[in-house]
């Protein structure tokens, strides 16, 4: 194998491996979005609170996400580039790229080691101060709010230690979600009924089918019989 070969291997797998970083880089601007934008996210950083836990760790995580999958990105059309033109200046730039996002990486990693669960107690904490002044209040715009957050993650209420909710708990209940699920269980009921009791539900009235008679040809009804 000459000189010549080994180079266009060595080149064959750089680019390889750029796209692949690529793909990287955009699949995890997706993730920063779809984390950032997507409904479970949202309604619990726009509470409408003086203090939000969740909202400034929310849009560190996005910024945070769209850096790092920029610099992947730029470092693999940087690489992809100098590779094509065996360009020196350019390949350094975009080794520089790969660092800086390995960096980046590390010091997630150490943050996810050091706090695992610090996303799960800014939620928590967001909808406690929500729950708390929602039932202080229940004229304010947190009692709407508080409806919102318990219909998209289908929850309802805290636990109560003896097991039971207060009326203002009760009532916050049903919201559209739970109006939803009582509608439903109401059309299984109905439908449950209907078969069981042999009632179609496009037939009118009850009726039987006649047996086909095999011995005789049937006769057209007659108007002057």
């Amino acid at each position: 194998m000459g000189h010549w070969n080994r180079i266009k291997i060595v080149k064959c797998q750089i680019l390889i491996t750029n796209f692949f970083v690529l793909l990287l880089g955009l699949s995890m601007a997706t993730m920063a979005v779809v984390t950032h934008f997507g409904d479970h996210f949202t309604v619990i950083g726009r509470a409408s609170l003086e203090r939000n836990p969740y909202e400034t760790l929310r849009y560190w995580a996005f910024y945070v996400g769209i850096g790092l999958a920029g610099l992947l990105s730029l470092g693999a059309a940087l690489s992809t580039i100098a590779t094509v033109r065996e360009a020196h200046g350019l390949m350094a730039s975009g080794f520089l790229c790969f660092a800086l996002s390995f960096c980046i990486l590390v010091q997630v990693a150490f943050w996810r080691f050091h706090n695992p669960t610090q996303v799960e107690d800014a939620v928590l904490d967001t909808y406690d101060v929500v729950y708390d002044q929602a039932m202080k209040s229940p004229s304010s715009s947190l009692w709407q709010e508080l409806a919102v957050i318990q219909d998209t993650f289908l929850c309802c209420g805290k636990k109560s230690p003896f097991g039971l909710l207060s009326s203002t708990g009760a009532i916050m209940c049903q919201g559209q979600e739970a109006m939803r699920e009582v509608y439903a269980m109401m059309l299984c009921a109905f439908l449950w009924f209907a078969i069981h009791s042999y009632c179609g539900l496009d037939r009118k009235g009850r009726y039987t089918l006649t047996p086909r008679s095999h011995g005789c040809q049937p006769q057209e009804p007659s108007l002057f019989r």
